[in-house]
């Protein structure tokens, strides 16, 4: 087994796609060629932890009008409930919401583009981890 499985071509990659998945769930090195482009093939549960990590939700959780509501600055991401844990879960939506509106078009926006950590986050995540990182756990 070597340290790391990187295939230069579509075909090479295709042909060792086992190969691919194998390094990429151990956490070694894994991408694929395709022209002038490389991509990197990661375990969800590793990408969600470093994105979690590396971009923080610095979320609002703020009492009011007798219930919560959920901000996330920096974001066109808001969301209210009448109680703690459904302003989390309206977030949650929120957040699914935007990561599906980013991949139909405002990824081509340029005051979006650099989203792309988040929506892989939002994507990958379950709504449980969803809420944990908005809590700052």
């Amino acid at each position: 087994m070597t340290a790391m499985a990187h295939f230069p071509t579509l075909r090479s990659g295709r042909e060792h796609l086992k190969d691919v998945l194998d390094a990429a769930a151990s956490g070694r090195p894994a991408s694929i060629s395709r022209d002038d482009v490389r991509i990197s093939a990661v375990d969800a549960a590793r990408l969600v932890e470093f994105m979690a990590k590396v971009r923080p939700a610095n979320a609002q959780l703020v009492p009011e009008a007798g219930g919560w509501s959920v901000f996330l600055p920096g974001l066109p991401i808001a969301a209210d409930g009448a109680t703690y844990d459904e302003a989390l879960d309206e977030a949650v939506l929120a957040l699914r919401d935007y990561a599906d509106a980013w991949t139909e078009r405002l990824r081509l926006a340029p005051n979006h583009a650099n989203n792309w950590g988040l929506v892989q986050l939002v994507e990958a995540a379950t709504d449980e981890r969803l809420k944990a990182w908005l809590v700052g756990e």
